[in-house]
């Protein structure tokens, strides 16, 4: 049974050790001069920080680092932040490594997610701020994957209850991500998931015999730019 409606792209999220060398990694390959990612705030209950930047479509970057003024949270971090394999990749440096996408209303992700548990992670209500959420984090907080398969190509899936956006706030880049682009040695069971999601339109999936990876191609004002 697939979804019923096709998914929206929310965010983009790039995993750093620190926020700073984030921005700075988000600055250099997007050539961002005018306007540059700004603080958002802390997710206690994920000992994370994070760093917002506008996008055109409604969507916006993410920015996240463990926050090293939290105290360690009483679960594991969401987006793999405390996966071995995770942090020895955030060792080279900043990267793309996931991104999220958006259910929207009227339908219910907690509902949906109570239909299909072995497809789709546990549901868990979030807040910073004035904003709210519901977001689909495994209990493990590892990223989303199925049969085993995901490495950050399939999306977390989101519902914002407030009723404003994150990128409603924020400054625009005036950047627009043109495609999303996924490698993956299994990429027809990231194909499948994705296909089953309603989100096979936001990504394009390749298969490579190279570790998974995420590409963002964006236009800014100064031409097409790649974010990895």
């Amino acid at each position: 049974m697939t979804a019923p409606h096709a998914l929206k792209l929310d965010h983009l999220v790039v995993a750093a050790e620190t926020l700073e060398a984030g921005e700075a990694h988000v600055i250099e390959q997007l050539g961002l001069t005018d306007v540059v990612p700004q603080r958002g705030g802390k997710h206690a209950r994920m000992g994370t920080h994070n760093s917002l930047l506008g996008l055109w479509g409604g969507a916006y970057l993410e920015i996240i680092a463990i926050d090293p003024e939290a105290p360690a949270p009483g679960r594991a971090r969401w987006f793999g932040l405390d996966d071995e394999t995770v942090r020895e990749r955030l060792a080279r440096g900043p990267y793309l490594a996931h991104w999220v996408a958006r259910v929207d209303r009227p339908r219910s992700l907690p509902r949906w997610q109570a239909q299909y548990p072995q497809r789709l992670a546990p549901v868990v209500a979030m807040q910073r701020g004035a904003l709210t959420w519901q977001i689909g984090v495994p209990d493990d907080g590892s990223l989303p994957s199925w049969q085993g398969v995901g490495q950050g190509l399939l999306p977390t899936l989101i519902q914002w209850d407030s009723p404003q956006h994150p990128a409603d706030a924020l400054p625009c880049a005036d950047c627009a991500v043109t495609t999303l682009r996924g490698f993956h040695p299994q990429a027809t069971v990231i194909a499948e998931q994705l296909q089953w999601l309603g989100a096979d339109a936001l990504v394009n999936v390749e298969a490579t015999l190279v570790e998974p990876s995420l590409a963002a191609e964006i236009e800014t004002p100064n031409g097409p730019r790649t974010l990895r």
